[in-house]
Parts: structure tokens; sequence; C-alpha cells
């Protein structure tokens, strides 16, 4: 099984962000707009629709406020296995998130890893540009 593990500091307060990644249904406008084009919410999941078209089915593992931790499996995609972790950490005026992915095959981590950076440079954007 292969993992990838990705961090990005943010100029944002860790409650602000958090806020918006446990808004499950709203990815494509509060947490990374442009990565994610739409979501729809479903019992249990959410069908995310990407920049590129892909279409994943997420199914909901955990929303831990306590220790604003985001876990999620993915089924659709070019995996045979995906689980992730998203945790938003304060870290001094702003916040440091971390992304974590595990997943089948090893083969594709070079297209995950490519759609992770996408993914927080757009979660950077949307929280200091506005």
């Amino acid at each position: 099984m292969a993992s990838l593990h990705k961090e990005i500091r943010i100029a944002a307060p860790a409650s602000a962000i958090w806020d918006a990644a446990r808004d499950l249904g709203a990815l494509h406008t509060r947490l990374v707009p442009g990565f994610v084009v739409d979501t729809q919410l479903e019992a249990g999941s959410r069908l995310v629709t990407f920049f590129n078209g892909m279409k994943l089915r997420e199914p909901i593992i955990t929303v831990d406020d306590e220790r604003r931790r985001l876990v999620w499996s993915a089924s659709g995609g070019a995996t045979t296995h995906y689980n992730a972790v998203l945790q938003i950490i304060p870290d001094g005026d702003g916040s440091r998130v971390q992304w974590t992915t595990d997943f089948l095959p090893e083969t594709v981590t070079g297209t995950l890893s490519g759609m992770q950076d996408q993914g927080l440079a757009a979660m950077k954007r949307a929280f200091e540009n506005g």
C-alpha cells in the first residue's frame, strides 16, 4: 500500500478552515473551489465532481470536531483502495493543514500526489485570497 502525506500552512484561523471542511456538501464553494466543482450529499457519503470531470463517491468515516479531523474513503476512480485524513492544526496566527492518503495501487502515486497538491493550493487560495 502507498501513502502520501502533504502539509501546507494557511494564513487563516483553524476554526475557519475546519468550519468549511466539516461542511461536507460545500467542498466546491467553501473549502476547495475550482478544484472541486460540485458536491452532492448522499446518505453517509458525498458525490464529488473534480475540475477534470472525475466523479468519486466519498463515504464519510469520521468528523471529529475536537481534533478538527475528517476521515473519508473513496470509490469510483483509479484506486482499488483509498482512505484519507484531513486535519487542521492551529499554528500561531494561521493553521497547518495535513492531508494523508493511503491507497492502492501504488502506480497512481504520481496522479494522487498532483491532485493533493492542487487541492491544497485551492484551499490556500480560498482562505488567503477570499
